[in-house]
């Protein structure tokens, strides 16, 4: 259980010009290391997916996967709820975006470390009590912080406000596992509303992790 709900928080754990706030959708290629002795590599890989696609307008999120376990999470602004479905449950779980059950011990930021899709990156490192966490940015996937400053779950509301972008790439160190998520494509589109709906047959069901 302690695993699941580490997924869950790191799954919580993207306009290209300058001035404007991005709309569109980033696609992750994802990597797992397993550090429990009875999950391989190749069991989180599954169970997570090889590729997430993350959406964004606004203040609003959604992250869909490849994954048997993971399907998809949703971030509803108006209602500052993570809304998850894994393959296990019927009902779509929810969690409060005003409770961080993780703390950031101490943070770091690195200027131009690395390049990734010609987006010239920084590096953003959080210590928090679930392991360490580190962000690789561009100034250019601008996002407005502000609409992120209630949501504490999964360490995001200090994420956004030390990087007001969209991460490029993320490492997230763990007891039970590593992953690290590369963008291999980036594309600012005007997106619909309705993608960041429930759907209408949703049974709702507060998160146990």
């Amino acid at each position: 259980m302690r695993t699941i709900n580490l997924l869950t928080l790191l799954l919580t754990t993207i306009t290209l010009s300058f001035g404007q706030n991005f709309e569109g959708k980033i696609t992750y290629k994802n990597e797992y290391k397993s550090k429990a002795p009875n999950v391989t590599d190749e069991q989180f890989t599954s169970l997570m997916g090889k590729t997430w696609v993350y959406y964004i307008k606004e203040g609003d999120y959604k992250t869909t996967g490849d994954g048997t376990f993971f399907q998809w999470q949703l971030y509803i602004n108006k209602d500052n709820k993570v809304y998850n479905k894994m393959s296990n449950s019927l009902a779509v779980l929810w969690n409060d975006g005003a409770v961080n059950p993780d703390e950031v011990i101490k943070s770091e930021l690195n200027k131009g470390v690395t390049n990734i899709l010609g987006y010239q990156c920084d590096e953003l490192i959080l210590t928090c009590k679930s392991g360490v966490q580190k962000y690789y940015f561009s100034p250019k996937l601008k996002v407005n912080a502000n609409l992120y400053e209630k949501h504490k779950f999964g360490n995001w509301d200090v994420v956004m406000a030390k990087t007001n972008g969209l991460p490029l790439k993320m490492i997230i160190e763990s007891p039970q596992f590593s992953m690290e998520l590369v963008a291999t494509e980036v594309t600012a589109m005007k997106l619909e509303d309705k993608l960041f709906e429930l759907p209408a047959d949703s049974k709702l069901e507060k998160s146990p992790y």
